[in-house]
């Protein structure tokens, strides 16, 4: 959190734009995917890759568990998985000073989770309508436990405006699970740390353009968590399947 309340508003007026940098993009895949991530946390499993869409306007909605969310993310279905660049949605205060001039050109944007702009809404709307995979963490913060919190509605509100506005686009959602094995008193993940990412199947935004806007979000939103919660609890139950194992 930002605790400077004027550098908070700063982040929050910024521009919603981003792009993603023709130099600096495939640099930053290659070091985190090659080097950042295997020698930093010990296993890493994914399960569900085959759930990915290879082209067309996505939605990834990860649980969000800690920093490394964003690089795991890009690890599980970015470019060296699906060929995409992803588009990640962040909060406002991540887009200050050095990190944010590097998340602007990595394709990030930022959004005031609390009071979300017309503008920011209508770049991510932008960028699904050109095919583009957007990254958005809908419980909207940071979450130390292993429950799936309340969604934003963001997300829904995106995803439905955006197949609104172009009849037939195709938008689809993704769930995300993400889940750090932690030591006893651990809140955040360690060197060596075991990661399992569970990709869902996605969601046909399209199934819930028809009806009352509002409702439809809350019906879209329900579903996600639904499907959130789903994934979670296959990875809680992996843990007491090697304990029995062993």
């Amino acid at each position: 959190m930002v605790d400077d309340p004027k550098k908070e508003q700063s982040a929050i007026q910024q521009p919603s734009t981003s792009h993603l940098s023709p130099w600096l993009t495939p640099l930053a895949y290659f070091l985190g995917n090659r080097i950042l991530m295997p020698l930093y946390f010990g296993r890493i499993k994914i399960i569900g890759q085959e759930n990915l869409p290879l082209s067309g306007p996505v939605i990834l909605a990860p649980t969000h568990r800690s920093r490394w969310d964003a690089l795991m993310v890009a690890y599980a279905t970015g470019r060296s998985v699906t060929g995409r660049d992803l588009r990640f949605m962040v909060t406002a205060d991540e887009v200050r000073g050095v990190q944010g001039w590097f998340i602007r050109r990595l394709g990030g944007f930022p959004i005031d989770v609390f009071r979300p702009s017309i503008t920011t809404l209508r770049h991510g709307v932008n960028l699904l309508r050109a095919g583009e995979m957007l990254v958005v963490f809908p419980e909207g913060g940071i979450f130390r436990d292993q429950q799936v919190h309340k969604l934003k509605p963001g997300l829904a509100r995106i995803a439905l405006q955006s197949e609104a506005l172009a009849n037939g686009l195709g938008v689809k959602i993704v769930p995300v699970s993400l889940h750090y094995d932690l030591s006893c008193g651990q809140k955040c993940p360690q060197w060596g740390s075991d990661v399992e990412v569970r990709i869902g199947k996605p969601i046909e935004v399209k199934s819930y353009a028809q009806g009352t806007p509002k409702v439809q979000a809350q019906c879209l939103t329900a579903e996600l968590s639904g499907s959130l919660q789903g994934l979670l609890a296959g990875q809680a139950e992996r843990p007491l399947a090697i304990a029995a194992f062993r």
